[in-house]
């Protein structure tokens, strides 16, 4: 994107759906490995996105804080989690009983409801990705303990950890609009994990 373009994804949203506008990212890396259209037949957030995401979120976030103290540390990213669930997605799609429960009333669901899909796989990595990264505070509450010998409550190490979090998701939903909406914005670092998630 040159200077003297523009971004043209409105800053703020206007609640017209009469003319919804498909824009598709200038840079020809991105528009040919996004897809830009949503298959809304897909079910998203099931029991297997639920299960695995979780496992992936809770297993790399123990082991990338527990590795992190060594003189190298050896860091897991959510690439790892991301080729490891497709195998177990499709596990899960193929031995998980499809039997509906509580049929025929208001909240009727099934542990099965079809292949794994695109959908599920992305959202389990976006679960593995929250728990990749090493939380910055815990750099503070170490630091704390190991070189000051002082001692911290397992309270006042939780609000530290979780306002930083807080802080730090709030930040992104603040930029969310300039940094990721639009469509000339681009990541090259994503374009390999959304390669693999058109071939799972």
């Amino acid at each position: 994107m040159s200077i003297n373009e523009e971004i043209k994804t409105p800053l703020i949203r206007t609640s017209d759906t009469s003319s919804p506008e498909i824009e598709n990212s200038p840079i020809e890396q991105v528009a040919l490995t996004v897809p830009i259209t949503d298959d809304t037949s897909l079910p998203s957030f099931t029991f297997r996105t639920w299960i695995l995401g979780t496992l992936a979120c809770g297993l790399l976030s123990f082991l990338n804080q527990f590795f992190w103290y060594r003189k190298e540390p050896l860091t897991l990213t959510s690439i790892s989690a991301q080729i490891a669930v497709v195998p177990l997605g499709h596990l899960m799609a193929s031995t998980i009983t499809k039997r509906v429960f509580f049929k025929g009333r208001k909240h009727e669901f099934t542990l099965n409801p079809g292949p794994f899909n695109v959908k599920e796989h992305v959202l389990i990595t976006i679960f593995a990705n929250s728990g990749a990264g090493n939380v910055y505070s815990i750099h503070v509450v170490s630091a704390v303990k190991l070189f000051y010998k002082k001692e911290m409550t397992f309270v006042v190490a939780l609000v530290i950890v979780i306002t930083s979090q807080v802080m730090g998701f709030g930040w992104a939903g603040l930029f969310r609009r300039y940094l990721v909406d639009p469509a000339a914005m681009w990541w090259p670092q994503n374009l390999v994990q959304v390669s693999l998630f058109r071939y799972s």
